[in-house]
């Protein structure tokens, strides 16, 4: 079964998504090796010149190649076994990014020969995989336990507070159904203190450690998420920690009377104790139990009531027992039988989509449709995504996605320096408090309105508190007692009628949390642009390479920080990364490190914010760099869906998903860009759907599941 088909060269969508970017275009030139020899063997014909010509001076040598690629030393078979650096390296040609301004250009149209020929390799080489990467077994997240408890239990409150929610409401605003966001919210941020902690959760229950990010990724990800001998007793802690809480009763457990409350009425035992748990151990384990480990449970309940404890403690015990089982605490798929990729059975689907867009178990709704073995139906597929993206538990998605999308708890330890940026410390809190909450509330009116999701790159709307509209105007003073809510922050919803504004990419917040306390960072800004938007991360720096100095010399006092890091960076090593994140950068240099609008620096210097992205879209002003992302749209698009299926997948992609992600931008385009559109085809794509679970060879010699 071939997943992939050959790409239609005239309507190829660019490949933007690249983990491994600034491997140079010369290594483009010995990838044909890859193609069977014949007299017209494009290697011979095109690559090998191309090479000799333009790449063997940075790449020609096993002591002093660049990237630790020699491309002399590859041959077919090589290139064959390794789509990831075919892929990169069909990116590093898409992109422009090498050869190096500095080195000579291509021929015309050899570019686009290139990427056709590299194109039809890179299939070829998949095609001869014809498998994805395996989706790793992971413990849940501290966000995704909390969900999953407060869900299989039906609690009127909160296992514990949670730090990493960044934003929540305080008006029951978030209301997915209606299709319209509120024009006016109440909302709480984390830096507002500990007022913002004060909720109903039980009492005696202490969370685990915060999980932390993958580099470039989110705290989701498999192979960050271990169990330790230490975390595995936390957990059996935790879970009797949970059903012993003063707080755990009727009133607050929704389950109560279905499961802890004593049968009304005389009945055999074990026939009452073995229905609860059916049901409940159905739910747990998000699939059917065998009769081998439901009876473990009802026997240890059993035992428990016999032995004169209260069938509701008897009963505790076991849900406890059940919070500390791995096939609660792990997210997993079932061995395959074979070496070879397969489609996720129902269950397995149905846990994938809960877990995606609502950070928790399945509901019923969706074991049913599980049990019926109906969910992998595309049709039902679509309708369960759509009941889903109506329901109040979308916003855990915006609770997770958006903030580690964007990254925006680096705005925590932002710093200004107070003297020269007094505003952002009015009052008793900073104004990184109200800076915060702008994006994500944009982010969540394009996901409850359906709007394309070119608006999170220029909206003709956004949110602001009184504080906020301020806080964006260069000189303003601050009225007192102006904006200085404690418990809950007032945000209107505001027309965009200045282009400069609007969009997560030109908001205070970004501008701020991507700056140093005494200066913009235009490499730091180009990084974030780089990583975030267009999915695209730029590699370390050398660890040698020493930071510009915040202060500039008395030769450097009359110079644009432009001018200052042309001669920080003359580097080689350092060339190629630079000419790709520079531009990005400095196209927010009007922006102040605390997002002010700004025409000149201190020393009366105009702004040179001027640049080209991609090698192709010329600006000279901030409106014209979203004018040419927009042109972009589409890069965008595959970016921002690399970003979902990675953090749906709960792992970085590689070479086969690229693949998937070309059909999701054309599915995606055609419906106007629209968001919850992207969210279908990410939960449609075939990498969603199919995993490739090889079972170690003792298994596949018994038939005998781990």
């Amino acid at each position: 079964m071939r997943f992939v088909q050959p790409l239609d060269l005239k309507t190829f969508s660019p490949r933007l998504i690249v983990r491994s970017v600034g491997i140079p275009l010369l290594a483009l030139f010995a990838l044909p090796a890859l193609l069977e020899a014949s007299d017209d063997d494009p290697f011979a014909q095109i690559i090998a010149p191309a090479f000799q010509q333009h790449c063997a001076k940075c790449h020609g040598s096993e002591e002093e190649s660049e990237a630790d690629l020699n491309l002399l030393a590859l041959d077919r078979g090589d290139l064959l076994e390794r789509a990831e650096l075919v892929r990169s390296l069909v990116d590093a040609l898409d992109l422009k990014e090498m050869p190096p301004q500095d080195e000579p250009p291509l021929e015309p149209g050899l570019r686009e020969t290139l990427i056709g020929e590299l194109t039809s390799i890179l299939h070829t080489s998949i095609a001869k995989q014809q498998r994805f990467s395996q989706t790793p077994i992971r413990r849940m997240n501290r966000f995704q336990y909390n969900n999953a408890v407060t869900d299989l239990f039906e609690l009127k409150c909160v296992v514990f507070t949670l730090p990493e929610r960044m934003m929540r409401g305080h008006n029951g605003y978030f209301k997915p159904k209606s299709g319209k966001m509120a024009d006016v919210v109440a909302v709480g941020s984390r830096p507002l203190g500990k007022s913002q902690m004060i909720e109903p959760r039980l009492a005696g229950v202490t969370a685990f450690p915060q999980d932390l990010r993958a580099e470039h990724g989110f705290d989701n990800q498999g192979d960050h998420l271990s169990l330790s001998p230490l975390l595995m007793e936390a957990f059996l802690q935790l879970g009797q920690s949970i059903t012993q809480s003063p707080d755990f009763h009727a009133k607050n457990v929704g389950i109560w009377k279905d499961f802890f409350a004593a049968p009304a009425v005389e009945q055999e035992l074990h026939v009452e104790v073995r229905r609860r748990l059916d049901r409940f151990l159905y739910k747990a384990f998000r699939r059917p139990v065998s009769e081998e480990i439901r009876e473990r449970y009802v026997g240890f309940a059993i035992a428990q009531i016999e032995s004169k404890v209260p069938f509701p403690d008897a009963m505790k015990a076991v849900a406890a027992a059940v919070l500390a089982s791995p096939r609660f605490l792990y997210l997993y798929e079932t061995s395959s039988q074979t070496d070879a990729t397969e489609e996720v059975d129902d269950f397995e689907l149905a846990s994938r989509l809960s877990f995606f867009l609502w950070g928790s178990l399945p509901d019923q709704i969706l074991l049913d449709a599980a049990s019926n073995g109906r969910l992998k139906e595309q049709e039902v597929l679509i309708g369960q995504v759509e009941r889903m993206l109506k329901d109040p538990k979308l916003k855990r998605f915006c609770d997770s996605f958006p903030t580690q999308w964007l990254q925006l708890e680096r705005i925590i330890s932002s710093v200004p320096n107070r003297n020269k940026y007094p505003e952002f410390y009015y009052l008793k809190y900073r104004d990184s408090m109200h800076m915060m909450i702008e994006p994500l509330l944009v982010f969540e009116t394009v996901l409850i309105e359906n709007q394309p999701i070119t608006q999170l790159i220029d909206s003709d709307f956004t949110y602001r508190s009184k504080l906020l509209a301020e806080a964006y105007q260069p000189g303003a003073k601050k009225k007192a007692g102006g904006g200085g809510e404690v418990t809950a922050l007032r945000f209107r919803r505001i027309p965009v009628t200045d282009r400069r504004n609007g969009g997560v990419i030109t908001n205070a917040a970004v501008m701020t949390m991507t700056s140093g306390p005494e200066r913009t960072q235009p490499i730091t800004r180009g990084a974030w642009i780089a990583s975030v938007i267009f999915n695209n991360p730029p590699d370390p720096p050398p660890a040698d390479v020493p930071a510009l100095d915040d202060t500039p010399s008395a030769a450097e006092q009359n110079l644009t920080l432009r001018e200052r890091l042309a001669m920080h960076r003359q580097r080689s090593d350092c060339k190629g990364c630079h000419e790709q994140i520079d531009p990005l950068g400095f196209a927010l240099e009007n922006y102040d490190p605390i997002g002010v609008w700004r025409d000149q620096y201190e020393n009366g210097r105009d702004v040179d914010m001027a640049g080209k992205l991609f090698q192709k879209h010329e600006f000279s002003d901030v409106i014209e760099f979203k004018d040419a992302m927009l042109a972009e749209k589409d890069r965008f698009t595959r970016a921002l869906g690399g970003h979902l299926l990675s953090f749906a997948l709960a792992r970085e992609l590689d070479a086969v998903d690229h693949f998937a992600l070309d059909q999701i931008v054309v599915d995606c385009a055609a419906d106007d860009y629209k968001i919850q559109t992207l969210l279908k085809q990410v939960v449609l794509s075939k990498p969603f759907r199919h995993k490739y679970t090889p079972a170690h060879p003792a298994v596949q010699s018994t038939g005998t599941q781990p």
